[in-house]
């Protein structure tokens, strides 16, 4: 199998602790790379701007903007991203390659036009009295980041880990130092380094896709056509990501836990620094998501229905299903394992890490809940992506309703209660769709003959 699976497995048959060791740091760096970088990359501009921004205040209003900018890009495009990753997937195995470009474009131009239209709407209507400047550069910033979106879940689709990282590292790196030479513009000068960063991003990204599917037409809309479009695949994106930042946005809007940065723009000290460093200390599960399932998993998952389309023996296909059953087993239960080992190591050095930052020994508590809910995130995030191989559309829909109705009930009810019990409100949605994931999990896999063969 080409891509990151061929990476992973060249370096495993190694059979020896270094190789061991490169698989595992390769998959980590490749799983959690771009959302890593794109936020050091925040933090480095703000960091080294406070000496040079005046007012001070202002490097907090580019790192509120940026925020909401990610976040609601996210949202936005995340039907999308998966429904055309659908598409793509379907026309490779067509072999009908020379679809896949113009579709891309039409895609993009679909996409940016619609956040142009709607960016606009809300900048001057969620920002009035601000600079036109500003809010044409968040505009712009808006509009990009909605196409990266696209352009990165197809190259993530197409197993191209490694270029995603590389371009994100320079499509960073450019922002955070075009960011500082112009930081003394003040906010205007940190938002155009950002957009300047992000337009050599998406234009590396895309001479990389079109070196990789050479078009024979300029645009094509083939993927809007409701023979191939997946309205529930629509939904998902759309859920999951709501799911993810909706105790985000309520933090942020609660008046006992936030303030006003910028315009109506508000974010919440108490709970964002938090949520950032537990986010960090899923890389390890990351990394062992990315090589169990690209590697065990995908051997049997792929042996297993080549023998149901070739006509393989009855004995050989449950074998096979055998094989992969205890591959997501034992990969659930690394992640977990491992999980428990970060969470372990965030916990003892939490402390001192939060002296390091300046930050308050307060925000301890908080801290050990994220911990624990992003690390179950990740196994939530890996029992998905079996139901995806399954293409069991209609459970992850369901699962991905439940944790965004249960992270926005729990979340209410945790604000109501007090800050003592911040952070609980993600960390048992999270909990409890997971629950409900494997439950239903299990009872697919002993089924998975049967249903295999009535599909077929």
């Amino acid at each position: 199998m080409a891509g990151i699976g061929f990476e992973l497995r060249k370096l495993l048959r190694k059979d020896t602790l270094v190789g061991l060791l490169q698989a595992y740091t390769f998959a980590g760096i490749i799983g959690s790379g771009p959302w890593v970088l794109s936020i050091l990359g925040i933090l480095a501009i703000g960091l080294l701007s406070h000496a040079v921004v005046v007012p001070s205040y202002v490097v907090t209003q580019f790192q509120t903007s940026v925020t909401y900018l990610i976040a609601c890009s996210l949202i936005f495009t995340g039907g999308a991203q998966l429904a055309f990753t659908r598409f793509v997937s379907d026309r490779l195995f067509e072999r009908r390659n020379a679809l896949v470009m113009p579709n891309l474009h039409g895609l993009l131009m679909t996409v940016m036009l619609a956040a142009a239209l709607l960016g606009t709407a809300a900048l001057f209507l969620l920002l009035p009295g601000l600079g036109v400047l500003y809010r044409l550069l968040m505009l712009s910033a808006f509009i990009l980041l909605c196409a990266i979106w696209i352009v990165t879940i197809f190259l993530s689709g197409m197993k191209r880990y490694k270029a995603i990282v590389w371009l994100f590292a320079l499509g960073y790196g450019i922002t955070v130092a075009l960011a500082l030479l112009l930081r003394p513009f003040g906010l205007e000068g940190l938002l155009t380094g950002f957009v300047v960063g992000h337009c050599v991003l998406l234009a590396g990204m895309w001479l990389l896709t079109a070196h990789d599917f050479r078009p024979q037409r300029l645009i094509a809309f083939d993927f809007a056509d409701r023979r191939t479009l997946y309205p529930s695949l629509l939904a998902i994106g759309l859920l999951f990501n709501l799911g993810v930042w909706a105790d985000k946005f309520m933090f942020w809007f609660f008046p006992d836990t936030s303030e006003p940065i910028i315009g109506t723009l508000r974010a919440s000290l108490i709970y964002d620094l938090p949520v950032f460093l537990a986010y960090l200390s899923i890389i390890p599960g990351m990394a062992v998501f990315m090589v169990r399932i690209e590697t065990d998993f995908v051997e049997y998952y792929d042996k297993f229905y080549d023998a149901v389309r070739g006509g393989g023996s009855l004995e050989y296909i449950e074998t096979m299903r055998d094989e992969m059953v205890y591959s997501i087993r034992q990969g659930l239960a690394e992640i977990g394992k491992i999980q428990t080992l970060a969470a372990l190591v965030t916990f003892v050095a939490g402390p001192t890490l939060l002296e390091a930052l300046g930050i308050s020994e307060l925000y301890l508590p908080l801290l050990h809940v994220q911990v624990i809910g992003a690390g179950l995130q990740v196994v939530l995030l890996s029992v998905l992506n079996v139901f995806f191989y399954l293409d069991q559309r209609r459970i992850i829909l369901f699962l991905c309703a439940e944790f965004l109705l249960l992270n926005v009930l729990l979340t209410g009810l945790t604000l109501r209660a007090g800050a003592a019990f911040y952070g609980y409100g993600f960390a048992l949605s999270v909990l409890v769709t997971l629950v409900t994931a494997l439950v239903i999990l299990d009872r697919k896999l002993s089924r998975l003959e049967y249903e295999t063969f009535m599909l077929q």
